[in-house]
């Protein structure tokens, strides 16, 4: 199995900002105990950018998928409801390895 690799980039709504950065960091402590979470940080956009972009590392497909039904994402979609200017843009990718080790992959 190879790891999965996701940015998903959200959107809050214009004065929700600050609520929806409160909901995302109240969820990461859970998610970082899922089985299979290798990685999941947040980053704000600079400027005058509200997106905020998760990046995260999952072990595997699988991982990812029980981490789609999983209690803190749930929640975190009710506690998101309403407060985003649109549905969270995720992509998935495969690393490519390449350079060190340390600086070469997610």
């Amino acid at each position: 199995m190879s790891a999965v690799i996701v940015v998903a980039t959200i959107k809050p709504k214009p004065g929700q900002e600050q609520e929806v950065l409160e909901a995302l960091q109240s969820s990461i402590p859970l998610v970082h105990k899922e089985p299979g979470c290798e990685k999941y940080a947040l980053h704000q956009g600079l400027g005058d950018s509200t997106d905020l972009v998760m990046i995260e590392r999952w072990e595997s497909a699988e991982a990812l998928k029980e981490h789609g039904s999983a209690t803190a994402l749930a929640e975190l979609g009710k506690a998101l409801k309403g407060k985003l200017a649109g549905p969270p843009e995720v992509v998935r990718l495969a690393s490519v390895p390449t350079g060190t080790a340390e600086q070469g992959a997610i």
